[in-house]
Order: C-alpha cells, then structure tokens, then sequence
C-alpha cells in the first residue's frame, strides 16, 4: 500500500520533540519535507522576534539532515509539491486559517496543532471547503487517543463509580518566556485557546453532544492583552456538571477527577503524557483505594493513526469536523460568556 507523505510548515519544537518521532513509527505515513517560509510569508509567522532567521533556517536544516528528508524553500512549495499528500500545520493559532485554506486548495490533507481557528467563521470555511474536496481536517488533541482515556471511558461504563455527578479538569503550566506567541494577542494567544482548550476538549468527550457551557470567567495576564488564567463551568442533559480551570502562569497541574455517587476516578497527566509515562488511574470507593495501570502509550502516534483512519474513513472523516466546530464554538462561547 501507497504510504502518505507528509510535509511540516516549520521546523517547531513540538514538531521536533513529539509529532516527528511518533510519525516514524507509523507505517502508513511517510516524512516528506519540511517547508521554510520566505520573507513575504515569514511576515505572516513572525511573533517578537526570539530567533533570528538565519537560527530558525539551521533548526529546520539539522532536521532534515537527520531524517534524510526535503528542505523546501517556502511553505508555498511544499503545500504545492505533487508527492505531498498532507501537511502537518504547527504554527500560532491565528496564522492557522491562511495556511490551511492554502493547503485545502492544493488538495492536502491537513493535521493541525489546537486550537483549528480563532473564530467560528474561519473554523466553518475550513471544514466548509475540507468537505467539498473530501478532505480531512484534524486538529491535535492527541489525549484523547491515550490509553488513559480508554480505561477511563471504560471505568465509567462499567459504572465503577455509579452515576456521575461531577467531573473536574485542571491544566496549567509556569510562564514561559515573554516572547512566546502564547502571550500575544494577534497570534491567537492566551490561556483560554491554549491550555484551556484541553479541558474544555475533554469534558466534551466525557460530557457529550449535549454539553453547554453555563459560565466562564478570564483573567488577564499583568503586562500583556491576552487572558493569562481562567475558569470555565458547563453541565450536559443529564446533569452531569464540569468545573474547568486552566492557566499559563500557574504552578504546573494537569489532572482529571470524577466523582460519582459511589466513587472517584483520579488522574494527572492527562493531557501531556509523554511516551514513556505509566499513568496510574486511581479508583477511590469508601475507604478502598486502588490504583490501575493505563500502560505507556504515544498519543501523537494516537492522533496520527487517527488522522490516516480520517483519511480512509468518510464517516471517521465527517466525525471530525462535527467535533471540531462543537470545540470551535464552545471556545468561543466562553469568549462570549466572559464578556
């Protein structure tokens, strides 16, 4: 069978530490290139200026020296190169749009890091031109193809804990440097987009299509235009509840606990596990704790394998744009409650 070849818009860190050396380990895809941008489109990707060009270029030229893959000179050649068949897309949030609407037109198939769009109107374009050229579009919440989440969904329907009454998320990190695009508005920054994204991810997986936020409240980061930390509620048909808080300038916690009437289910690292970490689920009922072994899983390799299930997959391919505007407009939903 005829592996996919998939080109990279830049040479990011998350691109190099965790999408590269998953891709590798999927058969059904080939690394193909990387694309620098020119000058004209680099004044579409410049955020404060933290690494010169030429540094940025040697990144992208190191890693195509140690995958034995393609330097191509601008994001414009390889979105265009007829041996590329999709294009892996982790640049800011605002430049997303420009860059998968330019990759959707050259009939590439497009994976991209959260959150798809700042708005819902270009989330909508996205999908709108994606579905009429029957392509897919996948947007890289890779914790949702964890083991984690596997024991977790099954726990809960085994009805281990008995009818849920409240789920709650937290993912927050420490400051990054000032010049990170997290922290500048017309990228696409803030924590609401970026960490707070994850909860709110996840709490549609576990809370349903009938999820609806019910309040949310963002806080600004001193000496910045973008939201620095935040809370999100939300509840679904049958009650169930979700308390969401999320934070960029935050002691590191990433956690997810349910609670039910007959238990708790416990979990940290629920949204950044790296390859090699064994999560350990923790089932708490009266006065018993016991813990259970998820296993070590890569969910970017999930997230890829995924992506190829979109690409042979109408029904898989059309599951996820539904997902990905019910995420867009919950996003800017709470936006719009914090108003």
């Amino acid at each position: 069978m005829k592996k996919i070849r998939i080109g990279i818009l830049t040479a990011s860190d998350i691109a190099k530490r965790r999408f590269i050396p998953a891709l590798l380990k999927c058969d059904e895809f080939e690394f193909a290139g990387i694309g620098f941008a020119t000058d004209e489109e680099r004044k579409l990707i410049v955020s404060s200026g933290s690494e010169v060009t030429a540094e940025k270029k040697q990144r992208a030229e190191e890693l195509c020296a140690q995958y034995g893959v393609k330097l191509y000179e601008s994001f414009m050649s390889i979105i265009g190169a007829p041996e590329i068949d999709a294009i892996y897309i982790s640049l800011p949030p605002a430049l997303h749009y420009h860059w998968c609407m330019e990759a959707l037109k050259a009939g590439k198939h497009i994976l991209v890091e959260k959150p798809l769009a700042t708005s819902i109107e270009e989330c909508e374009y996205i999908i709108k031109l994606a579905g009429k050229k029957r392509l897919v579009v996948a947007e890289n919440y890779g914790f949702i193809y964890h083991n984690q989440m596997r024991v977790i969904n099954e726990l809960i329907s085994s009805r281990e804990i008995g009818e849920l009454r409240l789920l709650r998320a937290a993912f927050g990190f420490p400051r990054r440097s000032e010049d990170d695009f997290r922290y500048v508005k017309k990228l696409g920054g803030g924590a609401l987009l970026d960490c707070g994204g994850y909860t709110i991810r996840l709490a549609g997986e576990l809370l349903g299509e009938s999820m609806r936020l019910t309040d949310a409240i963002l806080f600004p980061l001193e000496g910045h235009d973008v939201d620095g930390h935040g809370y999100v509620s939300a509840v679904n048909d049958h009650g169930l509840a979700a308390q969401l808080s999320f934070g960029m300038d935050n002691q590191y916690k990433c956690e997810l606990e349910i609670w039910g009437e007959k238990g708790i289910i416990y979990t940290d690292r629920i949204f950044t596990a790296p390859p090699e970490y064994e999560p350990k689920i923790r089932v708490m009922q009266g006065m018993e704790t016991r813990m259970i072994e998820a296993g070590a899983d890569d969910q970017f390799l999930g997230m890829i394998r995924a992506f190829d299930s979109g690409i042979k997959d109408e029904r898989i391919r059309i599951d996820m744009y539904d997902r990905i505007s019910d995420q867009n407009r919950r996003l800017m939903k709470a936006f719009e409650l914090n108003a």
